[in-house]
């Protein structure tokens, strides 16, 4: 009570309200310039679960930004050393340090054990990773981005509201924006930002206030003026990352043993004398492969038209990489199709086949 007492005698928020901030889980990805005042504020404010992941360790240069550091934290991984400070600021909440480089492999995973992910990363190839995760476990991104004076923070996947792909469909390339460490950054200028997010934060979980969903707040530093600029949703962009055979191998993750113990080559797949091809990737992908014996039938609607396939023959399932074919082995298990298999490697392994052995391909 008293700890959050300041929280408590706000109308807007009471006991019900700090009692919905101590439930809540909210990963921080970046334990950096903006990282460091979200994780600050959301640990005061008694988030009851905290996630950091930074691979970084503390170097001297951090210094003049990233608050949460001292000179006895340098040499030190990021995401332990501000959980070393975060717990002795307090105490009654839990603090998960993942000192591990955020990746393909490991988003999905993550991501799905907390309520609101915050960016905190500075390169585009990671923001748009954590984008893609949000849209992929459905959470909602608290994102910002700084640049020497100015800053801008806003509100992804917020209640079908607009992702980050809607602002920005493609990355652009790494040589064509520098980062702090190449143009400087003003130092106070990722605490304002980053307080902005953890506002976002605390608004979302209370339900508070207007979020920063379908707009993009700018902050210019040396004008103090603030723009607001709306973003509209485009559900191109977001079903293109639904709908990619994205590169997250760690949808595998949560196959079992038997879908994984299903994996087979294009070599072993071609002795099979009673065999139904099935291509589950979605139109319009490369390479095209069109054959009479190959069933072409999107991974999404597989589940409606599992009546296609003959249980009398064993499946070779094939889609553009390998990881959904082995999604839809799970599916067609629970249709009792036993003996199904995914191929490794997917449509290129198919199409190396077809030229390899001059099979006609209209």
């Amino acid at each position: 009570m008293n700890r959050y007492s300041r929280h408590i005698i706000l109308s807007e928020i009471g006991l019900e309200g700090q009692h919905k901030i101590n439930m809540a889980k909210v990963l921080v990805v970046g334990a950096g310039g903006l990282g460091c005042p979200v994780l600050q504020y959301l640990a005061a404010a008694g988030i009851g679960t905290l996630g950091i992941i930074d691979y970084d360790i503390v170097s001297e240069s951090n210094l003049q930004r990233q608050v949460l550091f001292g000179a006895s934290s340098l040499g030190i991984n990021k995401a332990i050393a501000a959980k070393k400070r975060l717990e002795d600021l307090n105490t009654s909440i839990s603090i998960h340090a993942y000192p591990k480089k955020l990746n393909h492999k490991n988003a999905i995973s993550f991501f799905k054990e907390y309520d609101i992910i915050v960016d905190g990363t500075d390169n585009f190839k990671t923001r748009y990773l954590v984008s893609d995760a949000c849209i992929i476990t459905k959470k909602p991104l608290v994102y910002a981005g700084i640049y020497k004076f100015e800053g801008q923070v806003s509100v992804f996947n917020y209640n079908n509201g607009p992702s980050y792909r809607c602002l920005f469909p493609n990355s652009p390339k790494q040589e064509e924006i520098p980062n702090c460490s190449e143009i400087g950054v003003l130092g106070v200028l990722p605490g304002i930002i980053g307080s902005l997010q953890a506002n976002e934060v605390i608004k979302i979980i209370l339900n508070l206030g207007e979020i920063l969903s379908g707009k993009v707040l700018y902050y210019n530093s040396l004008s103090h003026l603030f723009n607001l600029i709306k973003v509209s949703r485009s559900k191109k962009e977001i079903q293109k990352v639904i709908d990619s055979e994205p590169y997250f191998e760690s949808l595998g993750e949560d196959l079992n043993y038997d879908v994984l113990s299903k994996l087979i080559t294009i070599e072993e797949a071609i002795t099979r004398k009673n065999t139904q091809w099935v291509d589950v990737r979605n139109k319009n992908k490369n390479p095209t492969i069109n054959h009479p014996k190959i069933l072409q039938i999107p991974f999404n609607n597989l589940e409606n038209n599992v009546d296609k396939l003959d249980a009398n023959k064993e499946q070779i399932i094939f889609c553009q990489t390998g990881i959904t074919s082995k999604k839809a082995i799970s599916i067609l298990q629970k249709h009792h199709f036993k003996d199904s298999f995914s191929l490794k490697n997917g449509a290129l392994e198919v199409m190396n086949h077809f030229k390899k052995n001059n099979y006609e391909n209209p």
